[in-house]
């Protein structure tokens, strides 16, 4: 009940002040399980992303938003959990067997469940290499793929930013459904790491004709890590002593 509280509380806030748009909503299976795959640009993508669907939809979600201490980490790990998300452990290896088995039992139960396949947010706004766990679910689970591609949360909620920007905003963050993906032909060969291959980036291609982002060959967490290890060499060379 706590998710349809927090969204009939969120829904209209959001709609006032931002103006969110929408497009091919009609394309998300009202009923049955279908698993939701979408870019990852910005923390606005778990409000932005599930608003205009008429119906529940549970995010995978990673594990620190549920292990903060303090206060803060009370209200997160409050607000995640009631709102349906389930937290994941990325840390690779069993922790991502775990985490598709966690997907799977949410679509056994016939719910629609979220992804990002790129398994962290973009560091700079292009989209970047799936990884092969959504296609693994999408064969063990037989279930539609409707990709989402949400628009400019980043610009209207940009990393490390606690609330979203609000002048200059109105009407330009938004989100697109394109049309459910059929990975039929592909079932009972779950174990082929190519045709998991093929299936991501097929994925993802979706994703690019519905976002128009630049696509990046690489792993998010990859150029991510680079990014911050040049930071901190930065950092130290200005301390250093002249």
């Amino acid at each position: 009940m706590f998710y349809w509280v927090v969204k009939a509380i969120l829904s209209p806030i959001l709609h006032l002040v931002w103006r969110p748009w929408s497009v091919g909503v009609e394309n998300v299976p009202r009923t049955g399980p279908a698993l939701l795959v979408g870019n990852h640009l910005s923390f606005a993508d778990h409000f932005f992303g599930p608003l205009p669907i008429p119906r529940k939809c549970v995010f995978l979600a990673k594990a620190e938003y549920f292990t903060g201490t303090g206060l803060k980490g009370l209200i997160s790990k409050a607000f995640f959990s009631g709102v349906g998300q389930v937290p994941i452990d990325r840390s690779g290896g069993k922790a991502s067997e775990a985490a598709l088995r966690t997907g799977l039992r949410v679509l056994a139960s016939g719910e629609l469940l979220g992804i990002y396949p790129e398994g962290t947010r973009s560091p700079d706004g292009k989209l970047y290499r799936g990884r092969t766990g959504a296609a693994r679910m999408v064969l063990e689970a037989r279930v539609p793929v409707v990709p989402m591609a949400v628009v400019a949360s980043d610009q209207l909620m940009p990393p490390g930013k606690p609330i979203p920007r609000v002048r200059g905003f109105r009407g330009k963050a938004g989100v697109k459904f394109g049309k459910p993906l059929d990975f039929s032909r592909y079932y009972g060969m779950e174990n082929d790491r190519i045709v998991l291959r093929a299936i991501t980036d097929e994925i993802m291609y979706a994703l690019l004709e519905l976002s128009g982002q630049e696509y990046v060959d690489r792993y998010a967490q990859s150029v991510k890590a680079e990014l911050e290890a040049a930071e901190q060499g930065a950092e130290t060379r200005v301390e250093e002593p002249a």
